[in-house]
């Protein structure tokens, strides 16, 4: 069933659903039941819904590819740019509560713990990609260039991952859960890039050889 046609109505159920890990936090904190550490909450919720949806951008391509269902893909910059406010949210956790908004000491603090320098990579890989999201600047830069700066979301993902595993001190469960989700969907890619490669060594070939005999 394509409901490419519907898509219009499907948004914005979609979109307030992205904004329910933000509204369940509003709501925790209005009723005082984020627990006895409220960064704790924050930080954590903050970070591992940037993941998540990290994750879902990713997993937007394969599952428009083999559903054949292509009116996926305009959910991607949706979900990419959720990724990009959740981890604002996380950052600005980290600078408000952890640092007080004391910006001079964020540089060495980047610096000294590597889990934060993984962290803070991260997300500056994501800044060029929420500036670059609108279809004008697809435009002005070129299809095949943006294509090829947004593939920084596979390192962003990577470095979250990292920084995650690295911040967890004894269960790593949740961090390695989302190593095999990255995984999985950085191995689809590859897989595709091998098999399309294979695929046009063939076709090339024969254009050589009659260039040749020419």
């Amino acid at each position: 069933m394509d409901l490419g046609r519907h898509i219009r109505w499907i948004k914005p159920p979609v979109f307030l659903l992205c904004l329910a890990p933000l509204a369940a936090l509003t709501w925790k904190g209005f009723h005082d039941e984020l627990g006895a550490d409220p960064v704790s909450v924050i930080t954590h919720s903050t970070g591992t819904w940037t993941l998540v949806f990290l994750c879902v951008t990713l997993g937007v391509t394969p599952l428009r590819k083999l559903l054949r269902q292509n009116w996926l893909i305009r959910f991607r910059r949706m979900f990419g740019l959720f990724a990009f406010f959740h981890g604002c949210l996380h950052l600005l956790t980290y600078v408000w509560f952890d640092r007080g908004f004391d910006f001079a000491s964020i540089p060495a603090d980047v610096y000294k713990r590597r889990f934060i320098t993984a962290g803070f990579t991260a997300f500056l890989l994501m800044v060029p990609l929420a500036l670059t999201s609108t279809s004008g600047m697809i435009r002005r830069m070129g299809g095949k260039r943006w294509l090829q700066l947004h593939r920084l979301i596979y390192l962003s993902a990577i470095l979250g991952v990292i920084h995650y595993y690295w911040l967890v001190k004894s269960d790593v469960t949740v961090p390695v859960r989302f190593a095999v989700v990255v995984s999985v969907l950085l191995g689809y890619r590859l897989v595709v890039y091998m098999m399309e490669r294979r695929n046009r060594a063939p076709a090339r070939a024969p254009a050589k050889q009659s260039a040749e005999s020419a």
